[in-house]
C-alpha cells in the first residue's frame, strides 16, 4: 500500500482502495442518473403531460399526510417513554428500555399483516372475543401499521438525548420560579431538538420510501402508485418519473434536515463532567404511567404475537416445514454474502475518506450514503430499467440482487466502522512503520485486529435489513426465487392468513436477535474506555449514521 511521493506532494492513496470506492460511488449514484436518462426518453408533450398530472398532487399529499400522522403518533409515544425511562422514577427501566426497542424486530408489513389478522370473521379479535372488527386499511391502518414498527427510532434518539443532558441547567430555571412545564418548553425542549428533527428524518425517509406495509393497507402514495405502474406495465416512463418524484421528496427532506439543525451548540461550557439527573418521583401518576408503558407494550409486541400466535396454531396441521426451510436456507444465502460484501466495499471506504482527505474522496463520502437515502422501490425500478438496457443476462439473477443490496445498504456498515477508525488513530501504526513494518503489515497487525467487532456489527446491520427487505426483493428476485418477506407479503395480499404466518414469525426471531445484538454492542461500547480521535485535524466529512 506504499505510494510515490514527491516534493512538497501529499502522498496519493492506493489503487486498492480507490477502485472499490469508485464502485460504491458509481453503484450508489447510478439509479439516480438512469432514472433521469429513463424519465426524459420521451417527446415533450409527453414530458408535460406527465409532469404536471393531476394525479402526482393526489399522491404528494397522500404522501405527506402519511409522514405527518406517522411522525406525530411516534412523538406521542416516543417522548413521553423517554422521559419515564430516564428521568422518573419507574422501576425495571432496563427491561423496559429493551421492550420498547423490540418493535425494530417487527417489520411495517408484518405489522400491517398483524392488524389485517386481527379484523375479518376469522381473525383474531372474533375467535377470541366473538367481535368481528372493520378492516384497518387505508390511511389510519398504514399510519397505525408504521408508528407500531417506527416509533423506537424517536425512544432510542430521544432516550441518548435525556441521558447525555446536563441537569444544572433544569435545577437553575426551577431555582428562578420557573415550573416544570415551563423549563421543559424553555430548557429541554431545545436541547432535544436536534435528535427529534435525527429521528423525524430516519422515519420520514423509511415511511415516504415504504412499500410492504402502505400496499397491504391499499393506500395510495408514491410508492404504492410505482408498483402498480411496474406491475401493470402501463407505462414505465411514468413509473420512472414517479420513482424521481419520490426521490426528489426524500432530498427536499436531507435539505430541511439540514436547515433547521444548522448552527446548533448544546455542548456543556463549563469544566468537569456533568451528573445524572436525580430521578422525578412519579407519585400518584405511577399508575397511569404504568398502563401507558403496558399499552404500548402490547399494541408494539403483544399485538403482533398474539395474532401471529392465532393463525400459527390455525395452520399447525397444514404447515409445509420443508418449504419453511427452504424459504430461511434462501433468505440467508442472499443476505449473508450481501453483508460481507458490504464491509469489504465500507472498509476501503473510510480508510480512503479518513487517511486521504481530498475533496474527491469528500464526495465518494457522501455519495455511499446516497444508495441508503434513495427509497427502496425507486432503487429497485431503477436497477431494473439498467439491466434491461445494457446488460439484460443481468436481470433477475441474483448477482443483480445482492449488488442492490449492498449498493442500498452500504451506509449500514460504514458507520461502525468509521467510528472504529476515528477512536484507534494512527499513531500506532506509524509506530510499527517506524519499526520497519510496510504500510499493509502494519496496518494488518496494528489496526484490522481492532476492526473485526465493528465490521461484525455493520455486516449483523447489513443482514438483517436484507432479510427484512421487501421492495428490492420482490423486483429483483429470479423467478421461482422467495424470501422470508416475499412470502409474508404474497399470502397476507392474497388473505391467506394461516400460510404466512410461519414465514412473519421466522422474521421476528431473526430481527429480534439483530435488536438484542446491536444493544449489547452499543452497552459493550459505552464500558469501552475513552479514546479520542488522533487523525490530526482534518478527517474528512462528518456522516449521518443509519
Amino acid at each position: 500500500m506504499r505510494s510515490r511521493t514527491g516534493a512538497g506532494r501529499r502522498p496519493r492513496p492506493p489503487l486498492l482502495l480507490v477502485l472499490p470506492a469508485l464502485v460504491v460511488a458509481i453503484g450508489t449514484c447510478l439509479p439516480a442518473a438512469y432514472l433521469l436518462l429513463r424519465a426524459f426518453d420521451a417527446d415533450p408533450a409527453q414530458l408535460t403531460e406527465i409532469v404536471f398530472r393531476q394525479r402526482n398532487l393526489y399522491l404528494l399529499l397522500n404522501t405527506l399526510k402519511l409522514v405527518a400522522l406517522v411522525l406525530a403518533l411516534d412523538t406521542l409515544i416516543a417522548l413521553p417513554m423517554a422521559w419515564l425511562l430516564t428521568r422518573s422514577d419507574i422501576r425495571a427501566k432496563g427491561l423496559l428500555s429493551y421492550l420498547m426497542a423490540l418493535p425494530l424486530a417487527v417489520p411495517g408489513y408484518v405489522m400491517a399483516y398483524a392488524l389485517l389478522g386481527l379484523s375479518g370473521y376469522y381473525g383474531f379479535a372474533r375467535h377470541w372475543f366473538g367481535v368481528s372488527l372493520p378492516g384497518m386499511q387505508g390511511l389510519w391502518g398504514a399510519t397505525l401499521a408504521l408508528s407500531l414498527y417506527t416509533f423506537p427510532y424517536l425512544f432510542l434518539n430521544l432516550r441518548a438525548a435525556f441521558m447525555g443532558m446536563d441537569p444544572a441547567l433544569e435545577e437553575t430555571a426551577r431555582s428562578l420560579g420557573k415550573s416544570r412545564l415551563a423549563v421543559f418548553r424553555h430548557v429541554v425542549l431545545p436541547q432535544l431538538w436536534p435528535a427529534l428533527v435525527a429521528s423525524w428524518l430516519i422515519v420520514g425517509l423509511y415511511v415516504i420510501g415504504d412499500f410492504g406495509a402502505i400496499a397491504l393497507m391499499r393506500y395510495e402514495v408514491f410508492s404504492y402508485a410505482i408498483y402498480t405502474q411496474y406491475v401493470g406495465a402501463f407505462d414505465r416512463t411514468y413509473a420512472a418519473w414517479l420513482s424521481l418524484m419520490l426521490l426528489a421528496l426524500t432530498v427536499s427532506a436531507l435539505i430541511a434536515q439540514r436547515a433547521v439543525t444548522r448552527n446548533r451548540r448544546l455542548a456543556r461550557t463549563g469544566t468537569g463532567a456533568a451528573r445524572r439527573a436525580r430521578p422525578v418521583p412519579l407519585g400518584r401518576w405511577r399508575p397511569l404511567a404504568w398502563i401507558f408503558v403496558a399499552l404500548v407494550a402490547l399494541a408494539s409486541l403483544g399485538l403482533p404475537l398474539m395474532v401471529l400466535g392465532h393463525w400459527m396454531r390455525l395452520g399447525l396441521p397444514q404447515m409445509d416445514w420443508a418449504q419453511l426451510g427452504r424459504t430461511a436456507l434462501g433468505t440467508l444465502m442472499v443476505a449473508t454474502p450481501a453483508a460481507l460484501t458490504a464491509v469489504a466495499l465500507a472498509l476501503p471506504v473510510v480508510l480512503l475518506v479518513l487517511r486521504w482527505p481530498r475533496r474527491w474522496t469528500a464526495l465518494i463520502d457522501r455519495l455511499a450514503y446516497l444508495g441508503y437515502a434513495t427509497p427502496s422501490l425507486a432503487f429497485a425500478l431503477a436497477m431494473v430499467f439498467f439491466a434491461l438496457q445494457t446488460a439484460p443476462f443481468l436481470y433477475q439473477s441474483f448477482a443483480l440482487l445482492i449488488f442492490a443490496y449492498v449498493m442500498s445498504f452500504m451506509a449500514l456498515a460504514l458507520g461502525p466502522i468509521r467510528l472504529a477508525l476515528l477512536q484507534i488513530g494512527t499513531r500506532q501504526e506509524e509506530a510499527a512503520r517506524a519499526l520497519g513494518a510496510s504500510p499493509a503489515r502494519a496496518f494488518a497487525r496494528v489496526v484490522l485486529p481492532r476492526l473485526r467487532r465493528p465490521m461484525v456489527a455493520g455486516g449483523l446491520l447489513v443482514f438483517i435489513m436484507v432479510v427484512k427487505e421487501l421492495p428490492i426483493t420482490y423486483i429483483l428476485a429470479p423467478t421461482g426465487y422467495g424470501t422470508l418477506a416475499l412470502n409474508v407479503f404474497a399470502r397476507t395480499n392474497e388473505g391467506m392468513m394461516r400460510e404466512a404466518a410461519p414465514y412473519a414469525l421466522s422474521i421476528i426471531l431473526f430481527s429480534s436477535l439483530f435488536v438484542g445484538l446491536i444493544l449489547r454492542y452499543e452497552s459493550r461500547g459505552a464500558d469501552a474506555p475513552d479514546e479520542r480521535p488522533t487523525t490530526g485535524p482534518d478527517t474528512g466529512p462528518s456522516t449521518r449514521q443509519a
